[in-house]
């Protein structure tokens, strides 16, 4: 099979990344959402090499001539390429920033550059300094004589290069977390940052040395830790394993050094050589190199006409609110739409099973939860009155797992029964089982996501919760669950398909179905919406549907490794992506022609990590009604005509010719979603 439908996973995620640059670009975007695109920019990017760059790094070391499965690449070529494309990335993105404060400007908001500041807030900025800094400060001097001190990861720090007759001298300050990173510049939107006014005046704290340059630094370290780095650390409790983990995973290598403007050679190289990186992981920026505070700017600028217009997730039409949600669960299939619809309900689920005396036990997943969770809060209310609760917590959620960490002892002090699943996989499903005795016999509650059980997530990215009494789901639930608390991982079920071993086998089978239509003359069609694609396995299958004559079409946020419309290959494949208002998270699987389709939701994105190395749950959609509402939803953001990017067969990702702005998919849904709320509330006012 040709390689040219295939892309490297890395490169195919720098992609991905360079469309939320354009987001940042996009005039038609609210100037402070475009201010704050750059920040997710920055943020992406950090993630990136903390884990994926320092994960090739490592593989760099101990199997130099090991090739990437999909594009055949050694690590050190990934490297290679990865360093290139991000230094071409970092000046469009600096272009954005500045473009965007200058627009900003004229609004009312200004960040000031230390030379630029009137006289009077130099002596503010001066006094600032003496009071907040000086008192707090740590500076450290390096030369040949003392040992180079630890850098944190993403910590920014004032470095000056000091005068000096025997060699390499220099001073490092530390911007400390606990000072405020925007400094006002009196009651209006003027501001400047704390590393400005450190680097101004750092220099009074080295005495009488001089100094002859000076610079911001920022350092990435890698995040690279694997299960084989985690058992070498065992000592018979997990939990403790995990928070030995974290400890070592905080002085892990550095993968990355960016600076804020250029530095003496001689002292970059020293630094290069105490840090143990090359000169192609050195980055300089002409942005603030921390680009966080962009989400206080809209604190400091409140101005509506500069944001997204403020949408409120609404009441779903599918609930009654003087119902319980057992008596409404157990009538029909029902559907949420997040952030389009609240996610009260689920809430509300959760709050009834806690209080209801029927209620007898209640199971779930956790992968990643609010920080004041009001589902930990339902789940502790419950063991505290009595019933069986069962919380499988993942410790393994990259970079929650402090909080995780943290919620498991808070459930167990509860009396929850906390596990953690099976050790060679990570559990990633979202599954909920609760059971009830209804009249002398039990009856079941199944609830499966495609997002995390997370209130704050749920305002801002896009997923489905679907909730069944279904008893063959909850059969299979229950068995999944049964597994898990035998530290295994479940085995395939009959109407769930569970990763890692009963997902892929169903849906190549479902995909085969449709090649065997298309031989056959007939209409066939296969339709994917996730957030990943890179499962080798799967495009393979997909690859060969197009050249049976399959129709397919593809939602893909993130990273997608196939590339369609290839001739003789992927023709048939059509692949799409929305990078938006709101993070697309929604895993939505479509099987067939209207008339003879098959759709599940769920967890799993089509990547090796899904398919094979972590516990996933998807679940069929029966009730047509909601099957009907799903494909329509996809339908709908597949030919958006605003943000739905079109990739091409040389792999490059493209805007419709003539974006309409009104009719972005997003924004239409959730006027559909008040559309929906609009008709329920005059529906039960006439009633």
């Amino acid at each position: 099979m040709k390689s040219t439908c295939f892309e490297n996973r890395e490169l195919s995620w720098l992609r991905f990344n360079n469309r939320v640059l354009e987001e940042a670009q996009a005039e038609s975007n609210p100037l402070l959402e475009r201010l704050c695109f750059t920040a997710i920019f920055q943020s992406n990017l950090d993630e990136f090499f903390r884990v994926r760059v320092g994960n090739l790094i490592r593989k760099k070391e101990e199997d130099p001539k090991k090739k990437d499965s999909v594009s055949k690449m050694t690590p050190k070529t990934q490297l290679r390429n990865i360093y290139e494309t991000v230094r071409t990335m970092t000046p469009a993105r600096d272009a954005a920033y500045h473009e965007i404060m200058l627009a900003l400007r004229s609004e009312g908001l200004e960040q000031v550059l230390i030379h630029s500041a009137a006289p009077a807030e130099q002596q503010m900025l001066a006094e600032w300094f003496k009071r907040e800094i000086r008192p707090v400060c740590m500076p450290v001097i390096v030369d040949k004589g003392k040992p180079f001190p630890f850098l944190r990861d993403r910590q920014l720090y004032v470095v000056l290069r000091l005068e000096s007759k025997s060699g390499i001298r220099m001073g490092i300050l530390p911007v400390s977390d606990q000072c405020q990173r925007i400094i006002r510049l009196g009651a209006g939107g003027r501001f400047i940052l704390a590393e400005e006014v450190i680097q101004a005046y750092a220099h009074t704290v080295f005495g009488n040395t001089r100094v002859i340059d000076s610079t911001t630094l920022r350092v990435t370290r890698s995040a690279s830790i694997t299960p084989q780095d985690i058992g070498e650390l065992k000592t018979g409790d997990f939990r403790v394993d995990m928070e030995l983990m974290l400890q070592e995973r905080k002085r892990l290598p550095v993968v990355r050094i960016e600076l804020s403007e250029t530095f003496y050679q001689p002292a970059l190289e020293y630094l290069c050589d105490k840090l143990h990186v090359t000169d192609d992981q050195v980055f300089y920026a002409k942005a603030p190199l921390d680009l966080s505070f962009a989400y206080e700017c809209k604190n400091l600028l409140p101005n509506p006409k500069l944001q997204y217009e403020r949408m409120v997730p609404q009441k779903s039409a599918m609930i009654e609110e003087n119902r319980s949600m057992f008596q409404q669960i157990r009538k029909k299939d029902i559907l949420l739409s997040y952030p389009y619809e609240s996610i009260r309900p689920f809430l509300r689920l959760l709050d009834e099973a806690a209080d209801d005396k029927n209620v007898q036990s209640i199971q779930i997943t956790l992968y990643r939860m609010a920080r004041d969770s009001r589902v930990i809060a339902a789940l502790c209310e419950a063991a505290g009155r009595g019933k069986k609760v069962t919380a499988l917590t993942e410790l393994r959620a990259r970079f929650d797992e402090e909080g995780n960490i943290e919620w498991s002892k808070a459930l167990e002090r509860a009396g929850v029964h906390v596990i953690y699943g099976p050790e060679e996989y990570k559990v990633h499903s979202k599954l909920l089982l609760i059971t009830r005795k209804n009249r002398g016999k039990t009856e079941s509650f199944t609830q499966i996501g495609t997002g995390n059980y997370n209130e704050k997530t749920a305002a801002m990215y896009t997923d489905y919760c679907l909730m069944t009494a279904d008893p063959q789901i909850a059969q299979d639930a229950e068995n999944v669950f049964a597994a898990l608390d035998r530290n295994e991982p479940p085995l395939p079920q009959k109407e769930l398909l569970v990763a890692p071993f009963g997902l892929l086998p169903p849906v190549l089978n479902m995909i085969d179905d449709e090649i065997e239509h298309a031989k056959n003359g007939e209409d066939a069609y296969v339709a994917l919406r996730m957030n990943g694609l890179c499962d080798k396995t799967i495009m393979k299958k997909l690859i060969e549907a197009s050249q049976a004559g399959v129709k397919i079409e593809l939602l893909v946020r993130s990273v997608c490794c196939l590339i369609p419309r290839v001739p003789e290959l992927t023709e048939n494949i059509e692949i799409r992506s929305i990078v938006g208002r709101y993070l697309e998270h929604g895993r939505v699987y479509f099987f067939g022609t209207p008339d003879r389709m098959k759709v599940y939701l769920g967890s799993a994105d089509f990547m090796p990590r899904n398919t094979e190395k972590r516990v996933e749950v998807c679940a069929p959609v029966k009730d047509k009604a909601l099957m009907q509402r799903l494909f329509e939803e996809f339908r709908l953001q597949f030919t958006d005509p605003a943000k739905a990017r079109f990739r091409t067969e040389d792999g490059e990702y493209h805007l419709p010719a003539n974006p309409d702005p009104a009719n972005n998919s997003q924004e239409a849904l959730h006027r559909a979603a008040y559309l929906r709320a609009e008709l329920k509330e005059k529906e039960e006012q006439i009633e």
